[in-house]
């Protein structure tokens, strides 16, 4: 028996606003995580383990910060002369297909011709903005074998945080209610932004809900797709009981870079069955210089400690000098603390530069420095700080 054709398409257009200075100048899926990786490392591998080589990536902004990551496709055994990862740009068509997406729907509407081209046994769609490892042809294989029309991947969420997700109910592996973004969540059982399509009945009805809406569009699948499939039994659950974490927020991604420096991590980033791979490699070593002292942290290559780094996650090519303390923070490429500098549950971005007896961040709400930013020499930065400070 043939092996079913499976076509992954990776949203990586999306702007992530809620990211606030982090994304000023690069995709969400390009932000960097645990010192070496991107965000849309994790999809990507959880492709190349599953054994799916069809991947199209759709990008809309900043779509430079993306493309430079991916390049071929290499480090996730994409790069091949049929098949591989494809990028999708915004086109224009003499359709009014073209242009700009507004949702994850309209994008996946606007790419219905080519991926019916393609022919697709299965359509997986995911998002590129979590923190997981999970067999999508397992998940593929169940849809298959069901008469769903679309397989959910649902997991438990923090009550507190359930309105930020498509929430459902199910009664066994039957969807029977879905609400996207409700404000009195009925459960905390969530979508995990993982959608097995079966492509032509859902493709025939996006085209339909497409008329229907009119001038207001397709928006995002939650707001027609998923509610239209989950009212004519056509949505299926896949309970995912493992690791997994939306970085949706400055707290949220915080708190992701502090879950994986414990002495047993959520996920084992180099398990030797299901490495998660990244674009890398270009720098030499982590030092720890002169009295440098390390504890419970996460080192990439290049770094230079010669200060106090405890419970903080530093990415490749930050400098931490003499007398210096970073405490439960997460430095991004190139950052430089200098000597005497303090910095306290903080995200620095790539090549901020902390100047001598600075004190950044402290108790309290997360501090954030934007990309580029020198904080001057003997300021301080309170707890819960945006430099710089975010246009009104």
């Amino acid at each position: 028996m043939a092996l079913p054709k499976i076509l992954v398409l990776v949203l990586a257009g999306g702007k992530g606003s809620r990211m606030q200075l982090l994304t000023e100048t690069r995709a969400k899926p390009a932000v960097p995580f645990a010192g070496v990786y991107r965000l849309i490392d994790f999809p990507l591998s959880n492709c190349e383990h599953s054994g799916i080589a069809d991947v199209w990536v759709s990008v809309q902004y900043q779509p430079q910060s993306v493309n430079e990551h991916l390049a071929n496709g290499r480090p996730w055994d994409l790069d091949r002369t049929t098949g591989g990862l494809m990028m999708l740009p915004p086109f224009q068509s003499g359709s009014d297909r073209g242009g700009f997406t507004t949702g994850t729907a309209d994008g996946l509407w606007r790419q219905a011709e080519l991926i019916r081209q393609f022919a697709p046994d299965a359509l997986v769609v995911v998002s590129s903005d979590a923190v997981y490892k999970l067999d999508y042809r397992e998940v593929v294989e169940g849809h298959l074998a069901s008469d769903a029309e679309v397989t959910m991947v649902t997991t438990e969420v923090d009550p507190d945080d359930a309105s930020r997700y498509g929430i459902v109910q199910v009664d066994g592996e039957r969807v029977t209610d879905y609400v996207y973004k409700p404000d009195e969540p009925a459960t905390t059982t969530a979508t995990n932004e993982v959608f097995v399509f079966s492509p032509g009945p859902t493709l025939d009805r996006l085209e339909q809900l497409a008329r229907d809406a009119g001038e207001d569009g397709l928006e995002d699948l939650g707001n027609h797709l998923l509610p239209a499939q989950t009212r004519d039994g056509k949505a299926r659950a896949h309970r995912f009981d493992g690791y997994w974490r939306d970085l949706g927020t400055i707290e949220s991604y915080w708190q992701a870079n502090q879950d994986f420096l414990s002495a047993e991590p959520p996920i084992d980033l180099d398990e030797a069955g299901w490495p998660v791979h990244t674009r890398g490699g270009r720098h030499s070593a982590a030092r720890v210089l002169d009295d440098g002292q390390i504890e419970n942290s996460l080192l990439s290559g290049g770094t230079r400690v010669s200060g106090n780094v405890r419970g903080s996650v530093l990415s490749p090519g930050v400098v931490v000098e003499a007398g210096a303390s970073v405490t439960d923070s997460v430095l991004l490429p190139g950052v430089r603390v200098r000597a005497g500098a303090t910095v306290t549950r903080a995200v620095l971005d790539d090549n901020v530069v902390i100047g001598e007896g600075a004190t950044v961040g402290g108790d309290g709400d997360i501090t954030l420095v934007g990309r580029e930013t020198e904080v001057e020499a003997g300021s301080t930065l309170v707890p819960g700080t945006r430099l710089p400070e975010p246009e009104r």
